[in-house]
């Protein structure tokens, strides 16, 4: 578990499904996430969510009211992108909560948490080119962007606009 200044960053409990699949159904949520999941969708997603809990991936838990408003964590690169295999840093928050800075603040927090306890020397994002939102979060939290890293995401091959992908970057600080 991760306590930031407004939230509680930790693993998923069987009571937090319903506001994350409320999330991941929601089509503006999911817009530049491929697309609005259906139950079954939902219920895959959590099962590889699962498996990212060693790396440090989890809900984000408002601690005003407990109420869960998104997800936040480390997992590793998929194969078919660039950063295949390296640590990747992604996150979803619930529209009703876009704005107030608690995407760039739980991703802030397992940023933390990933140079206190992980090797890596670098963590990366992608999203698509198109996602400013997440590109403004991906820059306030300190990342850059590496264009020579850039792909067309095979998974949204269908979709060019989404498929159109960026990466970012942010390295270990060398006191770290």
């Amino acid at each position: 578990m991760i306590d930031t200044p407004r939230l509680i960053l930790r693993m998923p409990v069987a009571a937090d499904h319903a506001a994350l699949f409320a999330i991941w159904c929601d089509p503006a949520v999911m817009a530049d996430l491929g697309g609005p999941k259906d139950e079954s969708a939902c219920a895959a997603t959590l099962a590889r969510h699962a498996g990212y809990a060693p790396l440090g991936f989890g809900v984000v838990e408002r601690r005003d009211d407990g109420a869960v408003i998104g997800h936040v964590g480390l997992k590793p690169g998929a194969p078919h992108t660039p950063i295949a295999g390296m640590l990747e840093i992604g996150w979803a928050i619930a529209r009703e909560h876009w704005g107030a800075g608690y995407a760039r603040e739980a991703a802030a927090g397992w940023l933390g948490w990933a140079w206190a306890n992980r090797d890596e020397a670098a963590i990366h994002a992608i999203t698509a080119r198109r996602n400013a939102a997440s590109r403004a979060v991906m820059a306030r939290l300190g990342m850059r962007h590496v264009a020579a890293l850039d792909f067309f995401h095979p998974v949204h091959a269908d979709d060019p606009a989404l498929a159109d992908s960026v990466t970012y970057r942010i390295d270990r600080a060398l006191d770290d």
